[in-house]
C-alpha cells in the first residue's frame, strides 16, 4: 500500500484493543492451532508478553489503561481512544533508527537464486538479503493490503500451508423470512451458546444473513471441527428449566407471549422461539421450557474470510525451526498471522503478532550477523 500499518488502523477503529490484562495462564490458553507447538508458544509468549507490549507502548510516549472486561486499551486523547498517535510515534521512531520503508510494493515470490521480487508500479524490483522476515498478515480485511497471496509463493518453495479461512467471524443461518422480519438487526441477549464440548456467555445479533457475536466467534474452532455445524442457545442460563417451568404457572396456550413476560425474554429471543422451523405449536410450559434451555440452531457456513476479523490456518510449524524460520529457505523468518494459530479477540490477536515479530526480529538479527 501507499501507506504503513493500514491494518494496524482498521484494528483501532474500535478503540485499538492491544492487549489483555489476563493472567499468563489462561492468555496463553486463548491460543490454538493444528499441531499446535504448545512449549515452543508458551517460550515465544512469555518472552514479550502483555506487561512488555504495554511498556513498549510507553516508552512511545502512549501510556494504556486496563477496560473492566481486562482489554487494554490506549489512554483516550480528548475522549477517544484512536490507534493514529501510537501508529505514528512507532513509525517516527523507527526512521530514526535508520528503518527504511519502500511502500508500494507487492511481494512476487523469489528468484531462482532466492534473491525477492517485487511488483513496483508495474515494473519489477529485484533485490538481495542477509536476513528476510515475512509479516504479510492472513487474509482477512484485503483491502489493507492483506490478501494472503504469499501462499501461492511458497507453496511454489514446497511450503506445507493450512488452507485460510475465517476465524472470529459471524456464522451464516438460513432464516424463515418471519425471523428476520421480525427480529433483523435485534440483540439475543444474556445466553449461553453451546457448540460440542465448548460454550461461551454473551450476545449475539440477528442479521439478513445469519449471526454475528462474540460468542459465536469464540466457538469458532469448535464450529468448524463439526460435520454439520450448529450451535445450541440457552436463553435463559441463570434458571433452571424447573425454575422455568415454575415461573411460567398454568399457562395453557400463547406460551411465548407469557414466557416473554414472566421470563423476561428479549424480542428476538421470542421471534426465534415463534417462526424456528421445526418447532411448535407449544403445548405446554416443559416443552417450551426445553427448548429455551437448548434451542438448536443449524449453520450453512461461516461468512467469506474478506469480512473475517482474522483468519485460521497458515504456514504449518513442522515447516518452521524454533527461531520461526523457514527450515527450508534458510534467512527467512514469518510472523504474525502468516503461521498456523488462532486466537479470539479481546487483544490476544494483536499479543501474539506483536510476540512473534519480536522472536522473529531478534533470531534475524542474529542471523544476518
Amino acid at each position: 500500500m501507499r501507506s504503513v500499518g493500514r491494518k494496524f488502523l482498521v484494528a483501532g477503529k474500535s478503540g485499538l484493543n492491544l492487549t489483555n490484562a489476563e493472567d499468563f495462564e489462561p492468555f496463553f490458553n486463548r491460543y490454538s492451532g493444528t499441531d499446535f507447538p504448545t512449549e515452543m508458544w508458551r517460550t515465544i509468549l512469555s518472552n514479550f508478553d502483555n506487561d512488555a507490549l504495554r511498556e513498549w507502548a510507553a516508552g512511545l510516549g502512549v501510556e494504556t489503561f486496563v477496560a473492566s472486561s481486562g482489554k487494554v486499551f490506549p489512554t483516550p486523547v480528548n475522549g477517544t481512544i484512536r490507534a493514529a498517535p501510537l501508529l505514528r510515534r512507532w513509525v517516527e521512531r523507527l526512521r530514526e533508527r535508520g528503518v527504511q520503508f519502500r511502500t508500494g510494493h507487492r511481494w512476487a515470490g523469489f528468484e531462482s537464486d532466492r534473491r525477492l521480487v517485487f511488483d513496483h508500479e508495474n515494473e519489477i524490483v529485484i533485490r538481495q538479503h542477509d536476513a528476510v522476515i515475512l509479516a504479510l498478515g492472513g487474509a482477512s480485511w484485503p483491502q489493507t493490503g492483506s490478501t494472503g497471496r504469499w501462499a501461492i509463493f511458497l507453496e511454489n518453495e514446497g511450503i506445507s500451508i493450512t488452507p485460510l479461512s475465517p476465524a472470529n467471524c459471524g456464522w451464516e443461518v438460513d432464516w424463515p423470512d418471519a425471523v428476520l422480519d421480525e427480529a433483523e438487526g435485534l440483540p439475543i441477549k444474556n445466553i449461553e451458546v453451546s457448540a460440542g464440548d465448548s460454550s461461551r456467555r454473551g450476545e449475539l445479533v440477528i442479521t439478513r444473513y445469519g449471526l454475528e457475536g462474540g460468542p459465536i466467534y469464540r466457538l469458532g474452532p469448535a464450529i468448524r471441527s463439526m460435520a454439520s455445524p450448529q450451535i445450541k442457545i440457552d436463553f435463559k442460563p441463570g434458571l433452571s428449566f424447573d425454575a422455568l417451568v415454575t415461573h411460567l404457572g398454568s399457562v395453557k396456550r400463547n406460551f411465548v407471549r407469557e414466557a416473554r413476560r414472566r421470563w423476561k425474554l428479549d424480542p428476538a429471543s421470542a421471534a426465534l422461539l415463534k417462526h424456528l422451523p421445526d418447532r411448535g405449536p407449544w403445548k405446554s410450559s416443559e416443552q417450551l421450557a426445553r427448548e429455551v434451555k437448548s434451542c438448536r440452531i443449524a449453520l450453512t457456513g461461516p461468512r467469506p474470510v474478506e469480512e473475517a476479523i482474522s483468519s485460521a490456518g497458515g504456514i504449518c510449524w513442522s515447516e518452521l525451526n524454533e527461531d520461526l524460520m523457514l527450515r527450508k529457505l534458510p534467512g527467512v523468518f514469518v510472523a504474525g498471522e502468516m503461521i498456523d494459530w488462532e486466537a479470539p479477540t479481546g487483544g490476544y490477536l494483536l499479543q501474539a503478532c506483536f510476540a512473534t515479530g519480536s522472536h522473529v526480529g531478534k533470531a534475524a538479527a542474529e542471523w544476518s550477523g
